[in-house]
């Protein structure tokens, strides 16, 4: 993708790499005050990349296509320097499905991490138990509360995401009508932070003909969000437009869209892949849609776990890192890494991405 900006990429797999901890202790040995990130531990920049590091990457659920291409890029990256990696996770998006998983991990002795939180709390309890035995923890996609991990690694700036989907679908409406919004889990951090500035961006003056008339669940399981965009079209037969800011809630709308007399008549927007979009572009379905490059997330996050869990760094705020082929990351506020800025994909341009 064409996602990169000035940092752009690379370490989302690496993030499981980050288990091991630095300053010769022992996993089992690494006290409370360390869970925090940067709370104790020094950052020691020239480090070497360990060697053999195990890093564990849990999706949302394992049978989502985005995340596979997120997860399997961070294993391959893992290889890059010498470790290895490897992708667990429930079949389902629910807020506790994750935990019997970390649990297992912490067992199984990983170096570190890598979790897309369907729900910034329920996790929060194995991840701490987690960073107290000198795992390392990464949140990557959607995020965990703060103190529950030492990095997040975001696809791109939350702001940037939500005010943009806003924006693109005024101007294919023209600024008027009703629209909706069909997310994933109601407690899935990343769109609800999202839909905030969806939100947000909607009480600007030029919106005033635009009303958010539903918020839509559709758990991130296709026949589930295919069947919230058949009731939203039920329930509002006059909606203008639909905004799905979650990769298997666009592809369903589509295809509900695409064989419905609302065809070409209801604008779809939101975050896709271009492999799963591309017939409804090249049919007229969808105009537009935008997402970042989830194999440079993959890649940035498992090279920010092993950069975390080599002790080059600890996740406070100014640390930098190389994430391979993405070049250079500095570490943010609260620990959040940013890959890049989103790319809008149409008919123009989307034959000339693969993923």
């Amino acid at each position: 993708m064409m996602l990169r900006t000035a940092a752009t990429a690379a370490a989302a797999v690496s993030l499981a790499l980050a288990l091991a901890a630095c300053s010769g202790t022992t996993k089992d040995s690494v006290g409370e005050d360390s869970v925090k990130s940067g709370a104790t531990a020094k950052a020691d920049p020239d480090a070497p990349l360990k060697k053999g590091l195990k890093l564990a990457f849990l999706p949302k659920q394992i049978n989502n296509p985005y995340e596979k291409i997120v997860d399997d890029a961070g294993i391959a990256a893992a290889l890059e320097y010498g470790g290895t990696g490897k992708e667990v996770g429930p079949s389902d998006a629910g807020a506790s499905s994750q935990v019997s998983y970390i649990n297992t991990l912490i067992q199984q002795r990983q170096d570190a991490i890598l979790v897309a939180a369907n729900d910034p709390n329920a996790v929060c309890g194995p991840l701490k138990q987690a960073m107290k035995k000198g795992i390392k923890v990464v949140a990557y996609d959607s995020d965990t509360a703060k103190d529950c991990r030492q990095l997040f690694i975001n696809q791109a700036s939350s702001e940037q995401i939500g005010r943009s989907l806003v924006q693109h679908l005024g101007e294919q409406i023209g600024y008027k009508g009703k629209i909706a919004i069909l997310s994933a889990t109601q407690n899935a951090t990343n769109q609800n932070t999202w839909i905030g500035f969806m939100q947000d961006e909607l009480k600007l003056p030029k919106y005033k003909d635009m009303k958010l008339v539903k918020v839509a669940y559709g758990d991130d399981a296709d026949q589930k969000s295919f069947q919230q965009t058949q009731g939203l079209m039920q329930a509002y037969p006059d909606l203008k437009g639909i905004i799905s800011p979650t990769t298997v809630g666009i592809a369903a709308a589509a295809r509900y869209l695409s064989d419905s007399s609302y065809k070409g008549k209801v604008v779809l927007n939101g975050l896709g892949t271009p492999n799963q979009m591309r017939k409804y572009v090249k049919d007229g379905t969808v105009g537009q849609f935008s997402l970042w490059n989830p194999e440079e997330l993959g890649h940035l996050g498992s090279y920010a776990a092993a950069a975390l869990a080599s002790g080059q760094i600890t996740g406070a705020q100014g640390e930098k890192f190389k994430a391979g082929r993405l070049g250079e990351y500095t570490v943010g506020k609260d620990g959040e890494v940013i890959l890049g800025e989103p790319t809008v994909f149409d008919r123009k341009n989307i034959d000339k991405f693969d993923f």
